[in-house]
């Protein structure tokens, strides 16, 4: 009964192969959208606590401290080590006068905390000559599409001269602008001089010590905000879940393509059922049960589902793969994307089945003998 039909029996999968495409694809968006807010927090690597402004409340709210805010950090007990962190905007003038915005980060200079993990041209020991600076690739290859890895290039920041001496790997930020690592006290230069200038500072635990007690002993000591690089980064995606309107403008998307593969696996199936209600009859006038035809239906809406679900799911992934390599679009599937996609896949099968069982059990064996 269910592939006699094939043009209805295509439909359905169709249909709930689009739902689980729409659903899969936008919620991959969405949780690559939120991965992009904090992942300049995933790329510093080396410190385990992050220390700010009490009034801090996720990555990019940048509120300058005191620079003796840092020996009162490391005079807390726990604290193995603690070291400057500078992050900011500033505005790059380039060799041919255009102007463009840069994220700017500035390394302890002792230590480079925080430094690019894969370098792709260049050395980081080079980031210790005057005026040196790294641009991550992404932002390279926009500023210099011709030659992007050519070193030696000199551009402005605040009237002060930057000496490009590194290309390296970073991550995709949620401003997109190209990122520049300096030392701190080069940094500081690069910006308009205030008197607090301060707006990180990065600290480890002792190893005795957990990260999470170590931040509120900081905490506590200082009155300053002390975060784990973990409670950081869910500070900043809570930050955007509540403040911006994405989430909503995701959540109308998948719940529209709920909508719309209910609609069509619902309709389709429920005529697909009407068509061999003389079928089911024939069972019934048979002595099938009531009980067996439901696990029927069930097994033939559970077929379709699952094809359909794993069309859906397996363009999705390829569309995620694909829109990387060829542009900026944000696209992480971690597995409760699939696992989502599944149960509406599953609550959609359900419905879809629930009108066509209740037509099948109250038909009456009587039906196989009556005319068209």
């Amino acid at each position: 009964m269910l592939t006699g039909n094939p043009g209805k029996y295509l439909s359905i999968i169709l249909g709930i192969a689009f739902s689980s495409l729409l659903i899969t694809q936008q919620a991959s968006i969405f949780c690559g959208l939120m991965r992009l807010t904090a992942s300049q927090i995933r790329d510093v690597r080396g410190a385990d606590i992050w220390v700010m402004d009490p009034n801090v409340q996720f990555i990019d709210d940048l509120k300058p401290m005191s620079d003796n805010e840092l020996y009162r950090v490391r005079g807390v007990p726990g604290v193995k080590w603690a070291v400057r962190f500078y992050k900011g905007l500033t505005r790059g003038r380039l060799e041919d006068g255009n102007y463009q915005q840069m994220i700017l980060l500035g390394l302890d200079d002792a230590t480079l905390v925080g430094a690019p993990q894969e370098i792709v041209v260049g050395n980081l020991s080079d980031l210790r000559k005057p005026d040196a600076v790294f641009m991550d690739e992404r932002g390279a290859k926009e500023l210099w599409p011709d030659d992007p890895y050519k070193l030696g290039r000199v551009f402005e920041m605040n009237d002060r001269r930057a000496v490009l001496v590194g290309i390296c790997k970073a991550s995709q930020t949620f401003q997109t602008f190209p990122v520049v690592y300096t030392r701190y006290s080069q940094a500081v230069q690069f910006i308009p001089r205030e008197r607090k200038v301060l707006t990180f500072v990065l600290a480890q635990n002792d190893p005795d010590v957990s990260a999470e007690e170590v931040s509120r002993r900081i905490t506590e000591q200082t009155g300053l905000q002390a975060l784990t690089r973990e409670e950081f980064i869910w500070a900043t995606i809570n930050y955007y879940l509540r403040k911006t309107g994405i989430p909503i403008n995701f959540g109308i998307t998948i719940l529209l393509g709920f909508v719309v593969g209910l609609a069509i696996a619902g309709q389709t199936f429920y005529l697909f059922t009407v068509e061999n209600l003389r079928q089911f009859g024939t069972l019934k006038a048979l002595g099938v049960s009531n009980a067996r035809i439901l696990l029927m239906i069930l097994f033939q809406a559970s077929i379709v589902g699952i094809v359909g679900y794993g069309i859906g799911v397996g363009i999705a992934g390829w569309f995620g793969n694909f829109s990387k390599s060829v542009s900026r679009l944000a696209f992480y599937m971690p597995w409760q994307v699939p696992v989502i996609a599944g149960v509406a896949v599953l609550l959609i099968v359900l419905l879809s089945s629930v009108i066509s069982i209740w037509r099948v059990l109250i038909l009456g064996p009587a039906v196989v003998f009556k005319g068209e």
